[in-house]
């Protein structure tokens, strides 16, 4: 899938050398060692027993349909069953850092969404670090995930230069593929925000301390009072429904009561906005 004159390519992945590629890629987005990085092999058990490897090909490198050189991003699910239905976790996203910020992380998780829907599956999960603002923008104000379950050190101590010296807390991303809360943060017709009860904020600093060695106490300090926030309202059954960035780059989780658990729009409110951000 093309869009436009972007010579960036999303498509299912085929084969080894492929996959090899999605293996070398977890090296260069996160500098994982031995103990982290996710073999070939699981690549190919996911994509044999229905998960999902998709792949973004710089055309313009690797020629109209791409080869295991030119691939600049994936992301990889893994296919399960919660409550009796079928669902599928997206464990990993990774775009190469030299094309950061042309939206192919976005353009990943839509093509997931589309195979997704046309298999009958209408639920898909992920982990993500509360900690990085950008990711926590794409996932609640572009995708429409919502939040109700926050996972202390999900991972364990991590190898990745990205996480620094501090546990590898993470949300719990739900995204109710057809559902009108997602339909709307897509493009579709708006529909209302629930009341924001509480919020949790991120400074924008935090990009920058986690980099260094002499502010992991900085990033360990904002993620344990934040850990107590999400865990306090999740206790409250408040769900993380929206995040905004202010003017100074500051991250804003936006919590409040979901009334819809299946993940479609809550009740509407005549007061209330759509649900895009910019």
């Amino acid at each position: 899938m093309n869009v436009g004159s972007s010579p960036i390519l999303i498509r299912p992945c085929q084969g080894l050398e492929e996959f090899a590629a999605c293996v070398q890629l977890q090296v260069d987005v996160w500098g994982y060692g031995d103990r982290d990085v996710i073999p070939r092999r699981v690549f190919v058990v996911s994509q044999r027993i229905g998960g999902q490897i998709i792949g973004a090909f710089d055309t313009a490198r690797g020629g109209l349909e791409g080869d295991p050189g030119s691939l600049v991003g994936f992301a990889m699910a893994l296919p399960g069953i919660r409550g009796g239905e079928p669902y599928l976790h997206s464990h990993m996203l990774a775009v190469n850092p030299s094309y950061r910020n042309q939206g192919i992380g976005r353009r990943l998780k839509l093509f997931q969404r589309d195979e997704a829907l046309a298999r009958g599956v209408t639920r898909m999960e992920w982990t993500f670090d509360p900690l990085e603002i950008k990711n926590s923008f794409l996932n609640l104000a572009k995708l429409g995930a919502i939040v109700r379950e926050y996972a202390p050190n999900f991972y364990g101590v991590s190898s990745s230069r990205l996480h620094g010296e501090v546990p590898t807390d993470r949300l719990c991303a739900e995204w109710w593929l057809d559902s009108d809360w997602v339909n709307s943060a897509l493009g579709g017709k708006p529909v209302a925000l629930p009341a924001v009860e509480q919020e949790i904020a991120v400074p924008h600093q935090v990009a920058h301390w986690r980099h260094s060695a002499a502010d992991q106490d900085r990033v360990l300090e904002i993620q344990t009072i934040n850990r107590e926030g999400f865990e306090q309202a999740f206790a409250r059954k408040l769900t993380v429904f929206g995040f905004k960035i202010d003017a100074e780059g500051n991250g804003i989780f936006q919590l409040g009561q979901w009334t819809e658990p299946n993940g479609s729009s809550p009740t509407l409110q005549p007061e209330s906005a759509g649900l895009h951000e910019d």
